[in-house]
């Protein structure tokens, strides 16, 4: 099997399509079909490293490089992802930037939950709520909403700056956004909502372990 064979059958045992995958890329739809089809030849390592994210899979894996590797194991539970949901990862939510606007948009990954709700990925920056199991590189998983209970760990944009990811409380008009952190010099944020405007924008429903 060669490396067109190779993206083509990793493309389609991930169920997405050559759209999918040529959005993710930049590039065409007819680009994609032609790395299957070998029309584009002699692809070099540095080419092949966007593929295999996109599909996620390795450089090697679609070289055919050290295939016993990467077989898949006998007791292997394979995965259906037909049953899950691909959402975009974000670097970053900023004013005057629409939440899914291609700039934000740093990667994909994939999720169970369902139940009708719109979801995204944040890509984690910083060491403010390492206490909690959030550290710097994870992604969190958000569930898009615009109230979340005292207590919970919420994404917020304050006065439409960079968005922060902290645990929220509210008290009449005084919102906290407090960090749990092993670093001492972050402090929590404290607001009159009368004075400062809080959006939140989701609740964290899942934290992953996503290395950069």
């Amino acid at each position: 099997m060669g490396v067109g064979e190779r993206i083509k059958a990793r493309r389609k045992e991930i169920g997405l399509s050559a759209e999918q995958v040529a959005k993710e890329l930049g590039v065409s739809p007819a680009t994609v079909y032609r790395y299957e089809s070998n029309d584009i030849m002699n692809m070099r390592i540095d080419k092949l490293e966007p593929i295999a994210k996109a599909l996620h899979t390795t450089p090697a894996y679609l070289m055919g490089w050290e295939e016993d590797k990467y077989s898949i194991p006998s007791n292997a539970i394979p995965i259906d992802f037909k049953n899950l949901k691909r959402i975009p990862i974000l670097g970053r939510i900023a004013a005057g930037v629409p939440i899914y606007a291609e700039e934000n948009i740093e990667g994909y990954t994939y999720t169970d939950l369902n139940g009708g709700h719109e979801y995204f990925g944040l890509r984690v920056r910083g060491d403010s709520m390492d206490a909690a199991g959030i550290k710097d590189g994870y992604v969190v998983i958000v569930r898009r909403q615009d109230i979340v209970d005292n207590g919970q760990i919420a994404v917020c944009l304050i006065d439409g700056e960079e968005a922060t990811l902290k645990r929220f409380s509210q008290l009449g008009n005084t919102v906290t956004l407090m960090p749990q952190s092993t670093n001492p010099d972050h402090r929590p944020f404290i607001f009159d909502i009368t004075k400062t405007h809080v959006d939140i924008l989701g609740l964290v429903v899942r934290v992953e372990f996503s290395p950069t």
